[in-house]
């Protein structure tokens, strides 16, 4: 690395504000290697990746938790350079993506010749005009909703954070809205408490999808239809265990796919990353979200995933 080749985009404020110690880590040990650029409002790291592209770095990492990620990614997919490389550096109150690409928290301080270039898969989400690229997971319904209530924590992270944020959802968020949605073609219409495509295994620190992978060229879908309260309580355990939901469950559909078109008879509670795509007062209905086959490189183990998760 050379610091006409790297730029590091990183947020201050990440870890909830607890991650000053790790910056200053990070600039010492890559003081020589690359050029950093902090942010300092939301939305600024998608704007300082899609500079970093266009100023001729071929190596940009986002360091801070998975919104920062989130913003970078987006913005070097915009740019649409195919020969730009991100690196993940986890620092944040939630690190799901570190987590899937098999790196600890602290990888970048050592050489890991397993830690290599890969392309993997994107899903871009479009609404009212709107688009936008995820890289981990999005979400409607009930963890729409907790993705928006983790948001207004600001004293948890980690596990406990988004455990938080559920619970708080589950007790006054608990809605099922008519729904029809069309995966691959095929189409169901059922009162819906949740919908989520997953990229990787992780989602708010739980793991929803443990088959995911990155680069397979598939979502990993799961629609929660009509569920009762007394369902959730009892698939809790297998999620917290990391052994994913049932495939035989009544109400509850799993599969994979390349493409969904949904419609809602309530506006919808999306998130994209864990980052707000819509909130109810948008007034969005329909969705069409597409998988985009190995369009971003990143650094990582692919081929080894590690399901510990950064913190």
């Amino acid at each position: 690395m050379t610091s006409s080749k790297t730029c590091v985009i990183y947020n201050p404020a990440s870890g909830r504000g607890w991650s000053a110690h790790r910056f200053a880590e990070l600039r010492r040990a890559w003081a020589e290697r690359a050029t950093f650029w902090p942010t300092n409002a939301p939305g600024q790291a998608e704007e300082l990746a899609l500079r970093a592209a266009h100023s001729g770095f071929t190596l940009v990492a986002a360091a801070g938790g998975d919104g920062t990620v989130h913003e970078v990614a987006n913005g070097l997919l915009r740019a649409e350079r195919s020969d730009i490389v991100l690196a993940v550096i986890p620092t944040g109150s939630a690190n799901d993506y570190a987590a899937d690409l098999g790196l600890d928290r602290q990888w970048w301080q050592h050489e890991d010749p397993t830690i290599q270039p890969h392309a993997v898969d994107v899903g871009i989400l479009r609404a009212c005009g709107r688009r936008r690229y995820f890289i981990s997971c999005m979400g409607l319904g009930f963890v729409g909703r907790v993705a928006q209530e983790a948001c207004r924590i600001r004293w948890l992270k980690g596990l406990p954070l988004y455990g938080l944020a559920a619970l708080r959802t589950f007790s006054s968020h608990y809605q099922q809205t008519p729904m029809t949605v069309h995966i691959d073609g095929a189409e169901r219409t059922t009162p819906t408490l949740a919908f989520t495509l997953e990229l990787g295994r992780l989602e708010g620190n739980f793991v929803l999808a443990p088959e995911a992978a990155l680069d397979d060229g598939l979502f990993d879908y799961i629609h929660a239809g009509p569920l009762r309260r007394r369902d959730c309580v009892r698939l809790l355990p297998r999620i917290l265990l990391g052994r994913g939901l049932p495939h035989d469950y009544p109400n509850l559909w799993l599969g994979r796919c390349r493409q969904v078109r949904l419609h809602a008879e309530a506006p919808l509670v999306v998130h994209a990353d864990g980052e707000m795509f819509c909130v109810h007062t948008d007034d969005v209905h329909d969705l069409e979200i597409d998988l985009v086959p190995k369009a971003l490189h990143v650094l990582g183990k692919i081929g080894e995933r590690s399901m510990s998760m950064p913190r």
